[in-house]
């Protein structure tokens, strides 16, 4: 690693907040052909992997990299396997009864309720992968943002220009999921300025 690809590493991590650096790590990898990679992690999983190719990374405005940077932070520590909420509840219980059952050697119980363990799991999966979800971690993006000293309009524009730039750079089309994103950055803006200040 260079020594200005380590002094940028440091600059990220200075700039997350304090659940990213304590969850997430930054890595340098400039065989991928993505600008930054952050895979949804496993449930098992402490330690949350931002890789990202620097020599792409250059091409970006410092804000643009900010705003993408604090964006995979906001998506990573957003996903809470274990969080108590209902599908993660039915999969709990239904895992326990499945052992249950399985103890007691009754196939219909351990078909019906792994059935159930396993639909549940799947929405829990199904969620942490939805396009709200990735919009969600978008405005977390931009809420840290300003608490960096950007203003919100600053922080939207910069992660729409960062998404669109992302896409041209690694010469492909933005996806359903990106360019649903980049409208509702654009109307949360639109919103925001249509508000009188008080």
């Amino acid at each position: 690693m260079t020594t200005e690809f380590g002094s940028e590493i440091n600059r990220l991590v200075e700039l997350m907040p304090a659940s990213g650096r304590m969850y997430c790590k930054i890595i340098s990898d400039p065989n991928q052909p993505t600008v930054i990679l952050a895979r949804l992690p496993r449930p098992n999983q402490e330690i949350r992997r931002i890789r990202i190719n620097f020599d792409l990374w250059q091409q970006f405005s410092q804000s643009q990299r900010d705003l993408l940077l604090l964006r995979a932070v906001s998506r990573l520590t957003s996903i809470q396997w274990l969080k108590p909420e209902l599908y993660q509840g039915l999969a709990a219980a239904g895992a326990t009864i499945t052992l249950l059952e399985l103890f007691q050697a009754n196939a219909a119980g351990i078909i019906t309720f792994g059935g159930l363990t396993g639909l549940a799991v799947a929405q829990i999966w199904r969620k942490n992968r939805s396009s709200e979800a990735e919009m969600i971690s978008d405005e977390k993006a931009v809420k840290v943002a300003q608490r960096r000293g950007y203003s919100q309009s600053e922080a939207t524009r910069a992660l729409i220009e960062a998404i669109e730039a992302v896409a041209q750079i690694e010469q492909r089309n933005l996806s359903v999921t990106e360019l649903l994103r980049c409208q509702n950055l654009r109307a949360s803006t639109a919103m925001d300025s249509a508000i009188p200040a008080r």
